[in-house]
């Protein structure tokens, strides 16, 4: 059994630090890398993505929003040409920057409230994964299994990979409970990391409710911006080490 571990970084903004990116990837397997629209700036990328290589972890795209006072967590009402455009230009410029640094980048994963829309409205999800695909028609989608993003990714016959939150409730219908409400988000590094096992042995999702929703549990999302980030990162890893489950990069999947 494989899994792979991914956090969302480089975030901070000039002077302004988010997140510990260094300790993060001491223990991830892959990184989702800001692209400047909802975080992030020319050179919190350029340090992270080397940093990511120079530790032999897979870089990601992680492009949002461009929405950097809301953190990229406000919704927008954008066209669907538009969020076409803004994905093609976040993702152009990650792949300059890794490919000025010697290394790639690998895969690609939505943010924030690009992110929820794309997994409720396969509109939103086509509009931004064709744009991916007509950069790079092989790098991976990181998608959130279960949802319109993965319906999309699979009938684009692109790679992709289902991903799961350690530090997320989730509804019903494997999306994610909204920011704000109860039950949205786990502070406890050990029910974060005992979830995590459950969910990969089992390949489902475990509802807030207690419903089981079967689903392609391949990289487990670690977020990197709140204060028992790292601390939730190190007990995922070493729950699943314990399990016997092996932590590596993510390799995608093609159909279901």
């Amino acid at each position: 059994m494989q899994v792979d571990l991914n956090a969302d970084m480089g975030e901070s903004f000039g002077d302004w630090t988010m997140g510990d990116d260094a300790a993060l990837l001491e223990v991830v397997t892959s990184a989702n890398i800001a692209c400047g629209a909802h975080a992030g700036d020319w050179d919190v990328m350029a340090r992270t993505m080397a940093l990511a290589a120079k530790r032999g972890v897979g870089i990601g795209a992680h492009p949002g929003f461009p929405d950097l006072q809301g953190f990229g967590r406000r919704r927008m009402a954008m066209p669907p040409g538009s969020i076409s455009n803004l994905v093609i230009w976040q993702f152009g410029a990650a792949r300059a920057m890794a490919a000025s640094l010697g290394t790639r980048v690998r895969h690609f994963k939505l943010h924030g409230a690009l992110a929820n829309m794309a997994s409720e409205d396969a509109k939103v999800a086509g509009a931004a994964y064709e744009a991916a695909f007509r950069v790079d028609s092989d790098v991976i989608l990181l998608v959130l299994a279960g949802t319109a993003q993965q319906e999309v990714a699979e009938a684009l016959g692109a790679r992709w990979t289902g991903e799961v939150f350690a530090d997320r409730g989730y509804n019903d219908d494997a999306t994610l409970v909204a920011r704000g409400t109860p039950g949205a988000m786990i502070h406890d590094p050990e029910e974060a990391a005992a979830r995590m096992v459950d969910f990969v042995r089992g390949g489902a999702i475990i509802a807030n409710s207690g419903r089981t929703i079967p689903a392609a549990c391949d990289s487990i999302c670690l977020h990197g911006d709140g204060p028992e980030a790292v601390a939730i990162a190190r007990a995922v890893r070493r729950a699943l080490t314990e399990a016997g489950v092996t932590l590596a990069p993510m390799a995608g999947r093609t159909g279901r």
